[in-house]
């Protein structure tokens, strides 16, 4: 159903509703800061229950979860239902994981994860590595944000309003309120995001799935089974299914958004409860999985597959309801987007500005650095979501890969004394290398791992084998090193230090 001038208007003015709200949390959030790199970019290591469960939450959700889900349950079936296994194996990695990169944090006063391994390696040069590798494969992440928001603009506006101002929008909505309230604001939006995201999964897949053309769930699955029986079986995409599975939580968990989060938490017993919160929540997949295979019946012939539920919604839900549905979408990809954008400043910021730039600048000027990263950053994903094609759940696989290689020296400093630099390092660059190779088709991967999603995971298989072998045959790490380490180990295990 097309909309008139009238109601295209009223939709965008809800749409710019939803984005003033998140300025003005900034604005206030703006006020409480303390211009320190601590207080900007941790919050002070003081984040509460709530805005820790949505920030984490709304963070891993993404543009990627809202609007990505729908084109893959459109395209694939059931192949996203991998989603239920990767929430909850992503919840029991903060829990498990994420609380000892807390306390390591909390004990050294650490902000990125250069700061962990030059704690655990003694090593600047593997901390600079990692700093690179997140900021690489973050930055396509950050791109399906504003791809994905921008999609959601130009379809909520009925095209007056073009895709390249639409991603405009987005970009400078975000930058306004993080460059304002660092972590504070972003962690503050993120609560009203999250309520939005969860909300409007749900209720959009099961508004959908009652229009009268597809006639509830029964009749939608058995539309499917004569139509297009393929779409309800996995098929030969089951190494794609393990790939998402593993890589996608492992690689979510690494960015450096995520770091932040586990640094910036209060107490150690907000780890606690997160693997059954996030594993609940995945619930919202209900909606996705709805609207997806509604999708089949109502527009079986779209073309973008990612625009499936704003193009659903304006044809057959009233505008009003339609519009609101699109602000939880657009607040799917800002929660994510803010995160992203701030996580990489605190890269650039403390990793490489203070560092090899200008030592002897202030906590104030470091903070303004900060900020000024945040647009260039910010401006880098813009010029790439309008040049880079794909959709977005393919673009957030590759990236996701990138990042889960981090993991591999990470599970070596909290559980093999015997890992070394050379072995991070070595693993790091087969891992990264091959990943790259076999995004690009330069090399086939062998045998199963041919198979879509095969390269992803066959990267970090690869990154395991080489870090392992070089570790076991290359110096150790220094005695100093073990002796500062093992001691806060202990005194972890001990529950010292912890409140």
């Amino acid at each position: 159903m097309a909309m008139s001038g009238g109601q295209q208007i009223a939709a965008l003015l809800i749409i710019a509703l939803f984005m003033v709200i998140p300025l003005a949390m900034g604005a206030i959030a703006g006020k409480k800061s303390i211009p320190t790199t601590e207080d900007y970019f941790v919050q002070g290591r003081g984040m509460g229950s709530v805005a820790v469960f949505f920030t984490v939450a709304a963070t891993w959700w993404s543009a990627f979860a809202f609007m990505g889900s729908n084109s893959y349950f459109f395209l694939n079936g059931p192949l996203y239902w991998t989603a239920i296994a990767w929430n909850i194996f992503f919840g029991i990695l903060y829990f498990v994981v994420g609380k000892k990169i807390w306390y390591f944090g909390k004990v050294n006063s650490l902000i990125t994860p250069k700061d962990f391994f030059m704690l655990h390696y003694g090593s600047e040069g593997l901390g600079n590595l990692v700093s690179i590798i997140l900021l690489v494969f973050t930055l396509p992440y950050l791109q399906i944000q504003l791809t994905g928001g921008a999609y959601l603009i130009e379809t909520a506006s009925g095209g007056i309003i073009p895709y390249w101002l639409a991603a405009l929008i987005f970009y400078l909505v975000i930058i306004i309120y993080v460059w304002s309230g660092g972590l504070r604001a972003v962690a503050w939006t993120d609560i009203f995001y999250g309520c939005l995201l969860f909300f409007g999964m749900i209720f959009a897949g099961l508004y959908i799935v009652n229009i009268d053309k597809v006639g509830g769930v029964t009749s939608m699955f058995d539309y499917i089974a004569n139509t297009t029986p393929e779409k309800l079986t996995v098929g030969d995409n089951w190494m794609l299914w393990i790939s998402m599975f593993i890589v996608t939580p492992i690689g979510s968990f690494m960015g450096p958004q995520l770091w932040t989060r586990m640094y910036a938490t209060k107490s150690h017993r907000l780890f606690n409860l997160m693997p059954f919160l996030l594993g609940f929540a995945a619930i919202a997949y209900v909606g996705s999985m709805l609207v997806g295979n509604a999708g089949n019946i109502l527009c079986p012939d779209i073309e973008q597959t990612d625009k499936i539920l704003p193009t659903v919604l304006y044809q057959y839900a009233p505008f009003v309801l339609a519009a609101f549905i699109i602000a939880c979408g657009a607040a799917a990809a800002m929660s994510t987007a803010n995160s992203q954008i701030h996580a990489m400043s605190a890269l650039y910021t403390v990793d490489f500005h203070k560092r090899y730039i200008n030592k002897n600048l202030s906590e104030k000027q470091l903070v303004w650095v900060g900020r000024w990263t945040i647009l260039v950053l910010s401006a880098v994903a813009y010029v790439m979501c309008l040049t880079i094609p794909g959709l977005l759940v393919t673009i957030g696989l590759v990236a996701l890969a990138g990042a889960a290689q981090i993991m591999v020296p990470t599970m070596g400093a909290l559980y093999w004394r015997k890992s070394t630099t050379a072995g991070a390092v070595a693993g790091l660059v087969v891992g990264v290398g091959s990943l790259c190779c076999f995004t690009f088709h330069l090399i086939t991967p062998p045998g199963v791992f041919s198979l879509a999603g095969g390269g992803n995971l066959l990267s970090l298989i690869l990154n395991v084998i080489v870090f392992v072998v070089v570790s076991c045959v290359t110096k150790p790490r220094s005695a100093e090193v073990m002796e500062v380490v093992q001691a806060q180990f202990d005194d972890f295990y001990d529950g010292k230090n912890m409140d």
